[in-house]
């Protein structure tokens, strides 16, 4: 297996063109925040003060992340599994954090970067209720970047189009897969999985 610290990836990869490298921009424009308003997913990456790394797919009703001019976004807590992995790094870690934003049936993704800080401020919890509850915390971003991302990954993977759906009978249930990796728990069916998630969105 090749060691990638020594690879001469100036060797191997051409120089991106000017229009790649001009397409980043320092805020969200007119174009970003209409792609953001229509997003119900996107995947939230963080880094802690040790340096290990977190991804998180975060989602709810399209524009559930909001945008506050152009340099700010604010994101609503919703309930999960409570480890806060990516919480703990921002509050721990640099503030740096990286989100992938999607939109389903548009192959292209939308890339924003800033630095986050965590806040419980009674007026944002209360601007913020989605499915009918406030969220415990709001993760506002200051935008340092952003920039759209080309859709030759979601076209590889066909991941907009019914025929590339898999049965969820594919794979055990996720209670089922956590239940045998731990033995702690119930092995739930997916149907019971699925309507305790519909009581806890």
């Amino acid at each position: 297996m090749t060691d990638t610290v020594t690879v001469d990836l100036k060797a191997i990869y051409a120089t991106p063109s000017e229009r790649v490298i001009a397409k980043a921009r320092p805020a969200l424009d007119h174009h970003s925040k209409r792609f953001i308003a229509l997003s119900p997913f996107c995947v939230l990456a963080t880094t802690g003060a040790d340096g290990g790394a977190d991804a998180s797919p975060r989602g709810g009703n399209p524009g559930f992340v909001h945008t506050e001019g152009d340099s700010r976004l604010l994101m609503p807590d919703r309930p999960g599994n409570n480890r806060i992995d990516s919480f703990r790094n921002i509050s721990e870690g640099n503030g740096l954090v990286q989100f992938i934003f999607f939109v389903p049936g548009i192959n292209e993704t939308l890339r924003v970067g800033g630095k986050g800080t965590l806040t419980d401020a009674p007026e944002l919890l209360a601007k913020l209720v989605e499915f009918g509850k406030p969220p415990r915390l709001v993760l506002s971003v200051e935008v340092q970047e952003a920039y759209f991302h080309c859709g030759k990954a979601i076209m590889r993977s066909k991941l907009w189009l019914k025929e590339a759906q898999v049965e969820r009978s594919a794979m055990p249930s996720i209670a089922e897969i956590i239940h045998d990796q731990t033995k702690l728990g119930e092995p739930e069916s997916q149907e019971a999985v699925d309507a305790r998630y519909r009581t806890q969105l």
